[in-house]
């Protein structure tokens, strides 16, 4: 596919109508852009509570669609991209909801719609890596989980793809009890507001072992048993608010950043948050790092797990891989 848009290449954008607030200026936007640019007239496909977007953008796919946009929130951004991973049809990023995270992490537009819409009929393609989840009630048994590892690049019926973070722990019942009618008046502050019920919580065992990489920032080796708070694997590492979590995560070196949070009382988290603001790269005692393809979250009970910001309930542990270059996105 090529860097520079051809005549009349078509975009196709697939929309969740309660992100959208004035749905007829949006189109309005869009076809103009498209016009300018020479593209066809887009194609509007709207989800539903059943279909979230991944149904309508494989059926986008087999239309002919050249980029399937999504115009939601992350979670609308994630259905989208399950139907685009292994393809050569591009993904477009137009901003809707709260997060925008994956915009945010490629430096795209979040504000004016013109703007991303530009960015995606008049930009390139970019191919990025995808991370796959497998949720895990009882324990991953090892051989298997390296044999589906190993297997070619694709998404297996049980496993979800995620292209920012999933994690085990803190985000996880921090995205469970984020008050949603707070989040569209506020907008991200509403994590906040639900982080600081949380983070006096107690912290569960937890072990997270490697499959290869990097192993842990200043101390390699292939696993780390803590009790900690939180687990949180990224494919890249910049959070709501512009926090980078991850600072030396990128989306397409074909590894996994991942993080394990283990602070004790308030000094504990204010030392955490010190690392985190202050970039430091070296590792922290309260705060241990991991870098590999893939990566298995191991807790001694179910704890709340997420992916992408939608919160998936309970679950003991998590098996993770990443499919390197898996996903063409359009980037400005």
């Amino acid at each position: 596919m090529s860097d520079t848009p051809s005549a009349r290449r078509s975009l196709s954008v697939v929309y969740n109508p309660l992100r959208v607030d004035d749905l007829d200026a949006a189109k309005a936007i869009v076809a103009r852009v498209c016009e300018e640019s020479g593209w066809a007239d887009p194609v509007w496909i709207e989800t539903t509570a059943e279909e979230t977007g991944e149904k309508q953008a494989r059926e986008a796919v087999e239309a002919g669609a050249d980029v399937v946009a999504s115009l939601g929130g992350d979670g609308t951004v994630r259905a989208v991209a399950s139907a685009l991973v292994g393809t050569d049809v591009a993904l477009g990023l137009l901003p809707g909801g709260t997060g925008n995270l994956l915009a945010r992490n490629l430096d795209l537009p979040v504000g004016q719609l013109d703007d991303a819409v530009r960015a995606v009929v008049q930009g390139r393609d970019r191919r990025i890596d995808v991370g796959v989840v497998r949720l895990c009630d009882d324990l991953p048994e090892p051989e298997s989980s390296r044999a589906t590892k190993q297997s070619p690049p694709r998404v297996a019926d049980d496993e979800e793809i995620f292209l920012v973070m999933t994690g085990l722990g803190l985000d996880g019942e921090i995205m469970a009890d984020t008050d949603e009618k707070l989040k569209e008046k506020v907008g991200w502050v509403a994590y906040i507001a639900a982080a600081a019920k949380k983070l006096s919580g107690r912290g569960f065992p937890v072990e997270v072992r490697s499959g290869g990489g990097e192993g842990v920032v200043g101390a390699p080796r292939e696993s780390v048993s803590r009790t900690a708070r939180g687990v949180v694997v990224g494919n890249c590492g910049t959070l709501q608010g512009g926090v980078e979590l991850m600072p030396e995560a990128v989306v397409d070196d074909g590894q996994l950043d991942a993080v394990v949070l283990a602070p004790q009382g308030g000094l504990g988290w204010l030392s955490v948050a010190v690392d985190v603001v202050t970039r430091h790269r070296a590792g922290h005692r309260r705060l241990d790092r991991l870098v590999a393809p893939d990566l298995t979250i191991v807790a001694r009970h179910p704890v709340e797990a997420e992916i992408d910001g939608d919160p998936v309930g309970p679950h003991r542990a998590l098996d993770i891989r990443v499919l390197p270059e898996s996903l063409v996105v359009r980037v400005g």
